[in-house]
């Protein structure tokens, strides 16, 4: 019998508690690093794992620079909240994620003029740049399993039948500008009782338990064509773009030489079909994340 998930609805208290739980213990460890030291940081899904171990191996390739990983922070909230707080220099973000749950600012498709949005404020309120994206969109993903009927195509389509249906999303999609509550409006959503949250990490499992019968995940994760998950059409074009980039203190930049060359370096690098199959290594083959970037490395840089 399959093991249920226990559920939880605990929202912006948590977080702050969470926030000041994380800054203790990275002051207690000596976070405040000395300058040949870059502090890289990470959000608590694979991916953002992954994009981090990326950027702290390349800075130990090719600076002579220490690198102090503080991996699995949390939502975006804290990781932020540890960069302005100067408790890591960096960090894998998502253009359309600053925009609506950094920046509070309205959904917008174009993804040049997003990025361009983003990297303005931030230098001006933050102190931080965004670097030129890794080179994919990592897209919010409405998913069904594959035995849906094929006429469940939209989410205009899953609109129509919502009061038939349980929806399942992590915690800080209930609660961002580009999240459920704007979705649902946009589309007019109406199911019939509460959708139910939990861990990024357990939606893809919930749905294929059947605990759930639609999720909100990453268009990104490796475990969708590995359970036979299809994705619904964003058919009104709800979702802002999300092009993953390194989002950097421009005091280490400052104080680093060196340092923007190894982040810059990895610009481009990383494509939307790469992506993918570095996320079905790392969710469906198991393999570490330090192996897997280290792989990535040198296939995409040439070493």
């Amino acid at each position: 019998m399959n093991k249920r998930i226990n559920w939880s609805n605990s929202g912006v208290g948590r977080e702050w508690a969470a926030l000041a739980a994380i800054l203790l213990a990275l002051l207690l460890s000596g976070c405040s690093a000395g300058e040949k030291t870059v502090v890289v940081g990470s959000k608590n899904f694979t991916e953002n794992v992954f994009l981090a171990e990326l950027i702290a191996q390349q800075i130990e390739r090719t600076t002579d620079y220490g690198v102090q990983r503080r991996f699995n922070l949390g939502s975006t909230f804290l990781c932020h909240q540890a960069l302005v707080g100067g408790q890591i220099d960096v960090y894998p973000e998502y253009s359309g994620t600053a925009l609506t749950a950094i920046l509070k600012l309205p959904v917008e498709g174009d993804r040049k003029a997003v990025l361009a949005r983003v990297s303005s404020a931030y230098a001006e309120q933050f102190g931080a740049e965004w670097i030129e994206p890794f080179g994919f969109n990592n897209t919010f993903a409405v998913l069904v399993r594959g035995d849906e009927p094929e006429s469940l195509a939209t989410i205009s389509d899953l609109a129509a039948a919502a009061d038939r249906y349980v929806l399942g999303f992590n915690f800080e999609f209930a609660e961002r500008g580009d999240g459920f509550p704007g979705m649902a409006e946009a589309y007019d959503l109406k199911f019939a009782q509460q959708p139910k949250t939990m861990d990024l990490n357990l939606v893809y499992q919930a749905l294929g338990e059947r605990q759930i019968d639609v999720a909100v995940g990453n268009s990104t994760h490796g475990l969708i064509p590995r359970m036979g998950l299809r994705m619904l059409e964003d058919d009104q074009g709800y979702f802002p773009p999300y092009d993953a980039a390194a989002v950097v203190r421009v005091e280490a930049l400052d104080s680093l030489p060196g340092l923007r060359l190894a982040l810059e370096s990895l610009s481009g690098a990383v494509g939307q079909e790469r992506m993918q199959e570095i996320n079905r290594r790392l969710d469906v083959e198991h393999d570490s994340v330090s192996e897997v970037a280290s792989d990535s490395l040198d296939t995409m840089l040439g070493r």
